[in-house]
């Protein structure tokens, strides 16, 4: 019972504790910001999170059009001001980011090599991806010092780091197939960003350049399957 009872004391003022600190590091962001005059150079760093529905485009003749599929990612974002006004910047940042597919290619491994083909008997088909993001950015807004809502259009690149990928399957006898990093998938890749809105909320597009896999074939055609994503992206100060 003692100890049941010191747990209880100490949760109690772990939450007490991280209240007064959660107050206190809201105190000084506003009151930064509230010192500022219009015309101070200031910056927008900010904590983002996306939500997107995404495809894999330029995919095989073979391979028809992905099933629902989405992605998510969270970071941090550092603004390099280019003006005294502060509307104007690049950005540099890095963040995490999930992605599930539901597709239509099968991947095997027959005699430790990889091999790709179409087959429409397969159910259940996901590749999951987890990445490293490193987004840079141009932004311009109508912001000021003291101004917090604003529009805004934000354009960029964005560079991907693989730190896995899963593919896994049923096939026609509800037989589970499972691969993990996979010697062909292209661990960097890079897309083009555009995103535009007002305030928090703003459309996000991600436009993949760089092909998913490498020396990848179906029959002879090379795989050059890609990444399109769009959906919202969330900015916090």
């Amino acid at each position: 019972m003692k100890y049941c009872t010191f747990n209880k004391r100490y949760l109690k003022m772990l939450r007490v504790g991280l209240y007064i600190l959660f107050c206190c590091i809201t105190t000084i962001c506003y009151s930064q910001r509230d010192s500022l005059k219009l015309g101070d150079r200031y910056a927008e760093d900010q904590i983002y999170t996306s939500v997107s529905y995404a495809q894999f485009y330029n995919q095989p003749s073979q391979i028809s059009k992905s099933d629902f599929s989405f992605s998510l990612s969270t970071g941090f974002i550092k603004d390099i001001i280019l003006n005294n006004r502060g509307n104007f910047s690049l950005a540099l940042g890095v963040g995490y980011g999930l992605d599930s597919f539901n597709h239509k290619l099968k991947i095997a491994e027959v005699n430790n090599a990889i091999i790709f083909s179409a087959d429409n008997t397969i159910t259940n088909n996901l590749l999951q991806l987890h990445n490293i993001e490193i987004p840079f950015q141009i932004r311009w807004r109508t912001s000021t010092a003291q101004k917090y809502n604003f529009w805004r259009i934000y354009t960029g690149v964005n560079l991907l780091y693989n730190l896995s990928n899963t593919f896994k399957y049923l096939d026609a006898n509800g037989t589970s197939f499972l691969l993990k990093n996979i010697p062909n998938y292209n661990k960097i890749q890079y897309g083009l960003t555009f995103s535009a809105g007002y305030d928090e909320f703003n459309i996000n597009v991600f436009y993949g350049v760089s092909p998913i896999l490498n020396n990848a074939f179906i029959n002879n055609e090379p795989i050059n399957t890609r990444i399109l994503k769009f959906g919202l992206i969330f900015f916090l100060l």
